[in-house]
């Protein structure tokens, strides 16, 4: 018998395009991520002035959307069949993340290519958690998750295989 307090769980999928300072590209890549999650995504903005890049405080640079629950399981079972069901080890952190590029969107089932938004990729990160992990998040009282509660990357691979049946490739 397992702790119900160790079960490793879905906390959010975040689907991300960078654009830089070129706006056409921008709005190809906020197409995109609606296209493929059924949702309203939002635009990114910077914080920092970069002269060299072109950037400003609060020029729109990307686009960027969150999903959450059944959304996020259905959009990332999508995802990770146009990639085969492969991740590399690289794309698993120390804190229970899982992030990695699609180089194109073509090649997620029910994805159609779109010529006013031509070929074009996007980023992917999924946040894993445990119940408990809500005391680093609240208003009074915020603590840290302990280190023993933490989501160890070989946890979250066996997560991963577990529940999406994903191949991971060691280095």
């Amino acid at each position: 018998m397992t702790n119900p307090m160790r079960n490793i769980r879905i906390e959010k999928l975040n689907l991300n395009v960078g654009a830089g300072s070129d706006q056409d590209r921008l709005e190809k890549g906020l197409r995109l991520i609606e296209n493929l999650s059924g949702g309203k995504a939002v635009k990114t903005k910077t914080q920092k002035r970069i002269p060299s890049w072109s950037l400003r405080p609060g020029l729109p640079v990307g686009a960027m959307l969150t999903l959450r629950k059944s959304k996020a399981v259905d959009t990332l079972k999508r995802i990770l069949a146009a990639r085969d069901n492969k991740l590399d080890r690289r794309n698993f952190d120390g804190h229970g993340n899982v992030n990695f590029g699609m180089t194109e969107y073509i090649y997620i089932p029910g994805m159609k290519y779109d010529p006013t938004i031509g070929v074009m990729g996007f980023n992917v990160t999924l946040t894993l958690e445990r119940p408990g992990f809500r005391i680093k998040r609240r208003k009074l009282l915020s603590r840290a998750v302990s280190k023993k509660h933490r989501i160890q990357p070989e946890e979250a691979i066996d997560f991963m295989k577990k529940e999406f049946k994903v191949e991971v490739a060691e280095e």
